[in-house]
């Protein structure tokens, strides 16, 4: 922990270190170079400081990458040198925060459980490998279990997931999953990797991110993207869901929503209310997307989220040594 920590003070205050104009040091110059060192440590502990880490001392020094919230769940706290962060609970590796320029655009629900008892109401969150109901508990199981840190720079988080004896219960397959965070200057880049690390059989499996955006209010919010003439799953319509056809161009919810848009991958959510935009750009795997709202629901908070949701909703069938792969950005942007 005091590695990766030291990882971001190095970089927040890379600009206050001296460098000696020649390998020479005399007496006088030791001394100088040990006052230099205190005057650093303060500027990290200032920096720190500002940026929520901790009270302005030496000690913030021992602060690890690897932080605990009130609740004594671990997360992993991204920054980049703008001052732009993101959040990563270990526990379903689980995105709860972007934040960029000052503004928010992750939510997480007033209701939501932070201590480990359910999943997280919230987030980036993982539907795998079930999206929905299904043979296994609904959305499957990675998102309540804890994933395992393998690196982890001060703007990178790379998690592992593999079978335990609680999810070779509902789904004893040889897998194992990486899901990789990466804060950059302009987005927030996501990458999910399934591995069928068997050597024979193959199995199949959905995959989602069930994302959950902040929205200043719902009366603000457009969802634009190429949803005119697709077909959508219309779960909330006659018994059981029926299939229809979307004739707008571009989505506004004033009704409770939990809609599939098959074959349509490129939500942009713009925000009157915010003057802005984000962007969900899902590069590879996820070829759908869900939109979600639990319109009047107010412990949910629903006029201040919407969820659209990045998903592979037709199963993928992995053979043994084959791996999938999932990756979706979140790119923000001023309207225009």
């Amino acid at each position: 922990m005091k590695l990766i920590f030291a990882f971001l003070l190095a970089q927040a205050t890379s600009g206050f270190v001296v460098q000696p104009s020649h390998p020479a040091f005399s007496r006088s110059s030791v001394v100088v170079e040990g006052s230099r060192s205190k005057q650093k440590k303060a500027s990290r502990a200032k920096w720190a400081e500002a940026r929520g880490y901790g009270t302005a001392t030496e000690e913030v020094e021992e602060v690890g990458g690897i932080l605990t919230n009130d609740d004594g769940l671990s997360y992993i706290k991204l920054m980049n040198d703008n001052g732009d962060t993101s959040d990563i609970y270990l526990y379903g590796g689980v995105v709860t925060s972007y934040v960029k320029d000052g503004q928010e655009y992750i939510a997480v629900r007033p209701d939501a459980k932070m201590d480990g008892s359910k999943p997280i109401s919230g987030g980036l969150s993982h539907c795998w490998p079930q999206f929905g109901p299904g043979d296994i508990q609904q959305h499957g199981f990675a998102r309540n279990v804890d994933w395992e840190v393998k690196s982890l720079t001060p703007t990178s988080a790379e998690l592992e997931l593999t079978p335990s004896d609680y999810t070779k219960e509902m789904w004893d397959k040889p897998f194992s999953c990486s899901f990789t965070v990466t804060l950059n200057d302009d987005d927030l880049n996501t990458k999910m990797v399934v591995n069928n690390v068997g050597e024979e059989d193959s199995f199949d499996f959905q995959a989602a991110l069930h994302s959950y955006f902040t929205v200043s209010a719902l009366d603000n919010l457009e969802i634009s993207g190429s949803f005119a003439g697709k077909e959508f799953l219309n779960k909330l319509a006659g018994d059981g869901g029926e299939m229809q056809t979307e004739e707008r161009d571009a989505i506004t919810i004033g009704e409770e929503y939990d809609r599939v848009y098959t074959g349509v991958n490129d939500p942009v959510l713009k925000d009157k209310g915010t003057g802005k935009s984000l962007s969900v750009v899902n590069s590879a795997g996820y070829a759908d997307t869900v939109i979600w709202n639990p319109y009047g629901d107010e412990g949910m908070g629903y006029n201040n989220f919407v969820c659209v949701e990045s998903v592979k909703f037709d199963p993928v069938t992995l053979a043994g040594g084959e791996s999938w792969t999932g990756e979706m950005s979140l790119k923000p942007s001023s309207l225009e």
